[in-house]
C-alpha cells in the first residue's frame, strides 16, 4: 500500500498566489491529477484556518478529508534572521498533527511579533535552528523540513542567504529536522552528492501557487495516508519513489542574470566569473553551482537510503504543446481535463498508461510526447534567475 502526497502548497490567502486556490478547487484538482494527499497549505493566516476547522472533518490518525480527499495539517514559515554576519532568509514546511496544535503555534507566533493576518506564509524573526526548538516544545509530533533548500534566496543551501549545511543552518536541532524537499531545481540525484545532506530523507513537491501546478513534483509514501505514517515516513526514508520536475527547467538552475540574457553552467561560471559579462553585476548563482561547491565527486548517500525517481514534464505543457497553443487556453484545458477523467489522472498518464489508449484519447501527437518524455529523449534549455527553462520532447 501506497500514497501520493504533495505536500508544499498555497492557498488564495497567499501572497502571489491564485485567488482559485479554495478546498473545493484544490480537492477537485487533487482527484484530476491522482493526488491522495495535501497539504492543508498556510494554516497560521486567521481566515484559512478558519475555513479548514469548518470544512476538513477529522479523522483518525490525524489526517482530515474533504470532499473524497484526504489533508495533513501544514504550512510554510519564512524565517529571516541575521546569523554568522549574514542575513538569512529560510524557509520551512512545518506538519502537525491536530488543530490544538495549530492555535498553539499561532500564539506562539503572535509573541514573536509575527503578523498572521497578511500573508499565508508567514515571516518571523527567529533562526531556524529556534524556530524549530520552539516548535518541538510545542508538540514533539510536529515535523520541520526545510523547503526548496537551493533556491537562492530562500533555501536553507541558497546562494544568496543560505547555509553551507544542516548543521550550520539548525544547531542542536539538526538531528530533528528529518527530511529535506529538493525545490524544481533539483533531482535527487544531484542531492546525493551533497554530504551536508546525509542520512536526509529526500522529498519532492510542487509549491504550487495556481491550481495547474499542483502535482508537478510528487513523493509517494509507503504505508496509508495517516499521519503518524507520513510522520514516520519522513523521519526514516519511507519514500517509495519520487516524480520530478525536470531539474533544468526550474527557473534557478543555471547561474545567470536575467535582464541581460545571460545563462552559465557552473564551468562557465568557473572560467568568466560571477559577474555579468554585460553589466557587470553579480550573477544569480543557481543550484547547479551550488550543487557542485558543495558536493564530492562521488555520490555519497548511502546505497539503502536512495530512492527511486522519474523526471516528468507536466501533461498540461505537453498537451499545450500538441495543440500549439498557450497552457492558459481554454481548449488546452479542456482537452487536459478530459484527458485525466478518461484515463484515470495526470500522473497515471504520464506514468502508465500505453500508447494505444494515449494515441485513442489524447492523439497521437500525445501519445508520442509521453511517450519520449517517459524515454528522457527531450531537448533541453535550462532555467536561470528565475526564468524557467523549456524542456520538450523530441
Amino acid at each position: 500500500m501506497s500514497y501520493i502526497a504533495d505536500l508544499h502548497l498555497h492557498s488564495r490567502y497567499a501572497y502571489a498566489c491564485s485567488k482559485n486556490l479554495t478546498l473545493t478547487n484544490m480537492a477537485a484538482w487533487a482527484k484530476l491529477k491522482g493526488i491522495d494527499l495535501l497539504s492543508s497549505a498556510d494554516f497560521t493566516h486567521p481566515a484559512w484556518l478558519t475555513e479548514l476547522e469548518e470544512k476538513l472533518t477529522p479523522e483518525q490518525d490525524g489526517y482530515l478529508e474533504f470532499d473524497g480527499v484526504r489533508f495533513v495539517l501544514g504550512t510554510e514559515i519564512s524565517c529571516v534572521f541575521k546569523q554568522g554576519g549574514r542575513s538569512r532568509r529560510v524557509h520551512l514546511l512545518l506538519f502537525v498533527s491536530n488543530f490544538d496544535t495549530v492555535h498553539a503555534i499561532r500564539k506562539m507566533l503572535e509573541g514573536l511579533n509575527c503578523k498572521l493576518n497578511g500573508d499565508g506564509r508567514p515571516t518571523v524573526g527567529a533562526s531556524a535552528r529556534d524556530l524549530t526548538a520552539r516548535l518541538l516544545e510545542i508538540d514533539q509530533a510536529c515535523v520541520v523540513v526545510p523547503a526548496h533548500i537551493w533556491t537562492p534566496w530562500y533555501g536553507m543551501l541558497g546562494s544568496k542567504s543560505g547555509f553551507d549545511s544542516l548543521d550550520e543552518c539548525f544547531g542542536d536541532m539538526a538531528p530533528y529536522v528529518p527530511a529535506v524537499e529538493t525545490g524544481l531545481s533539483s533531482d535527487p540525484e544531484m542531492n546525493w552528492k551533497v554530504p551536508a545532506l546525509l542520512g536526509k530523507t529526500i522529498v519532492s513537491f510542487s509549491d504550487a501557487h495556481s491550481l495547474p501546478n499542483m502535482g508537478r513534483e510528487l513523493t509517494v509514501f509507503g504505508g496509508e495516508a495517516y499521519y503518524s505514517n507520513l510522520a514516520a515516513g519522513l523521519r526514516n526514508n519511507g519514500v517509495e519513489k519520487t516524480l520530478e520536475f525536470y531539474p533544468e527547467e526550474g527557473k534557478y538552475h543555471y547561474s545567470g542574470h536575467r535582464k541581460c540574457g545571460v545563462s552559465q553552467t557552473p564551468e562557465e561560471t568557473r572560467l568568466l566569473g560571477d559577474r555579468c559579462p554585460e553589466c557587470g553585476r553579480p550573477l544569480t548563482l543557481g543550484v547547479m553551482h551550488r550543487v557542485e561547491e558543495l558536493s564530492t565527486e562521488t555520490i555519497i548517500s548511502a546505497e539503502g537510503a536512495k530512492r527511486p525517481f522519474s523526471k516528468l514534464v507536466p501533461l498540461i505543457e505537453l498537451v499545450s504543446l500538441c495543440l500549439s497553443k498557450s497552457r492558459t487556453a481554454k481548449s488546452v484545458g479542456l482537452a487536459y481535463q478530459l484527458i485525466c477523467a478518461e484515463l484515470g489522472g495526470e500522473v497515471r498518464v504520464l506514468t502508465q498508461v500505453g500508447y494505444e489508449d494515449l494515441k485513442q484519447v489524447g492523439g497521437e501527437s500525445l501519445a508520442l510526447a509521453v511517450t519520449r518524455v517517459r524515454e528522457g529523449q527531450v531537448s533541453i534549455s535550462a532555467g536561470f534567475d528565475g526564468q524557467y527553462g523549456v524542456v520538450k520532447p523530441v
